[in-house]
């Protein structure tokens, strides 16, 4: 026996003295209904009804049992309620998460202009370079760079990272330029390592309409793209970034580009979260945000490099 749903159908007759009414309510037979309490009054063990042909009315196990049940029931209609017009309230709680990269640089910035328009959220923001279970982690929506992700989730591509090597202009003072790929294994250059499995990645350059991947001796290596940055800023080689996150450095001479015509763009940025069904209505906002937001953002690298 289901004992909340019979002790649910009781105090609903109860409520409308007639079963006829409680079956309408509940989208029932009154033959299931009559059923079901005759179930609960059976494991109970005691009549919760006078019934006549004209009238019900609660004996006084039944009109004890309603009103210790009827307040509880009360609660959880309310509750469930509450829980139900949630999902249409712009305000609370947003979990997301990133890779360092492209929260500090992309969506991160973009949280501001979000709270204007919504001024009830808050954000729980995780940076982490590895995958992220949104299920486990209690994530509403997560950002990866590189493939989409393949467990059962809904993603949405919101562009490319563009890819370029860059070295300062006192690197380039000390050691010259490289003007051709060939150049560059002969040049001190910097290296990432995957977070995941620390190999380091190969160059990609765009060769002849093509993409080519380069092993590329590295003088130092680093497992986060702002490492690495921040090693090129120093001067301490040549390293392929993406523009993105150097776009202040070679709008303003800090960096310079080198090579920009093997660019590249293989690698996508991307959205996931679980289906949107269920989602609260704040949630469905942001990802609506950040699909519009974002693509223009990245689709902008080309401008910059093309302008550096």
């Amino acid at each position: 026996m289901d004992k909340a749903r019979v002790l649910s159908l009781f105090v609903a007759v109860a409520r409308a003295k007639s079963f006829s009414q409680a079956a309408v309510d509940a989208g029932l037979t009154p033959q299931a209904v009559s059923k079901a309490v005759r179930q609960l009054e059976v494991h109970l063990g005691v009549r919760l009804f006078h019934r006549t042909t004209r009238s019900l009315s609660l004996t006084e196990e039944g009109a004890r049992l309603f009103e210790l049940a009827n307040p509880g029931l009360r609660l959880l209609d309310e509750a469930l309620d509450q829980i139900q017009n949630s999902r249409l309230e712009v305000d609370g709680l947003i979990r997301l998460v990133a890779p360092m990269s492209i929260g500090t640089t992309i969506i991160i910035p973009l949280l501001p202009e979000f709270q204007r328009r919504y001024p009830g959220v808050q954000f729980d923001v995780q940076l982490d370079d590895h995958f992220t279970d949104l299920v486990e982690n209690k994530i509403d929506v997560g950002f990866r760079a590189g493939n989409p992700p393949e467990r059962n989730l809904v993603s949405r591509k919101l562009g490319e990272i563009v890819l370029v090597p860059c070295a300062t202009p006192g690197y380039l003072a000390l050691h010259g330029r490289p003007q051709t790929v060939e150049d560059l294994p002969r040049h001190r250059c910097t290296g990432f390592r995957h977070p995941s499995t620390g190999r380091l990645m190969q160059w990609e350059l765009q060769v002849d309409g093509a993409t080519i991947y380069q092993e590329m001796p590295a003088v130092a290596s680093f497992n986060t793209v702002e490492g690495e940055l921040t090693a090129v800023r120093s001067g301490l080689g040549i390293g392929q970034l993406p523009v993105f996150m150097v776009e202040a450095e070679l709008a303003g001479g800090a960096l310079v580009p080198l090579l920009p015509h093997t660019a590249t763009s293989n690698s996508g940025v991307f959205m996931y979260y679980q289906q949107r069904t269920l989602m609260p209505l704040r949630v469905r906002h942001f990802i609506d945000f950040m699909a519009e937001r974002v693509p223009p953002r990245l689709a902008a690298q080309w401008a910059v490099l093309k302008a550096a």
